[in-house]
């Protein structure tokens, strides 16, 4: 259990987080004279990913921070990863859904906010609660394709998936 003192600290990291994700928002929005969609940020990211961008159907828009490895590495977690989560959600707000998540306009977008537009991270990420997915057969006309539990319950309820090379529906391979 962490102590108040830990609390504290974590507190503050994931409040100049907060506005550090604001005042880059605010930027970009100044910069490219748009309005761009207001960010719900929260810290409830587990495992290895540093941060996430979801935007809804409806327009909402939400950033996904990782607490532990803001609190393990708050330097270049401030520095790199809020940049990155930012420039994904403005990049999405200007170009729409078809922008390419690390392409030229999310990299012109890092450029401005003074951060290096890398892919991934490199946090030391031993000892994170990591999620290990069962994963089931599926074949298709050219390959067999491994699904994990999530996708594979989702074809259970119905969805269809398709293989992106043959076009061909994916089936679930005899066991």
């Amino acid at each position: 259990m962490p102590s108040s003192t830990e609390s504290k600290d974590s507190d503050h990291l994931q409040h100049r987080a907060k506005r550090l994700t604001t005042k880059l928002h605010d930027l970009a929005a100044r910069h490219f004279d748009a309005e761009l969609a207001t960010p719900s940020v929260r810290f409830d990211l587990r495992g290895t990913s540093a941060g996430q961008v979801r935007v809804t159907d409806g327009g909402d828009c939400l950033i996904r921070y990782n607490a532990r490895l803001l609190e393990r590495h708050p330097w270049a977690f401030l520095s790199q990863t809020i940049p990155h989560e930012t420039a994904h959600l403005v990049a999405f707000s200007l170009f729409g859904p078809q922008v390419p998540p690390h392409g030229r306009e999310w990299r012109a977008i890092m450029v401005l906010f003074g951060a290096t537009p890398e892919r991934c991270h490199h946090y030391r990420v031993d000892g994170l609660q990591v999620r290990h997915l069962r994963r089931y057969d599926y074949r298709c006309a050219c390959r067999i394709h491994q699904l994990t539990s999530i996708r594979h319950n989702r074809v259970r309820s119905g969805q269809l998936y398709r293989c992106r090379q043959c076009g061909q529906p994916l089936e679930r391979s005899s066991a």
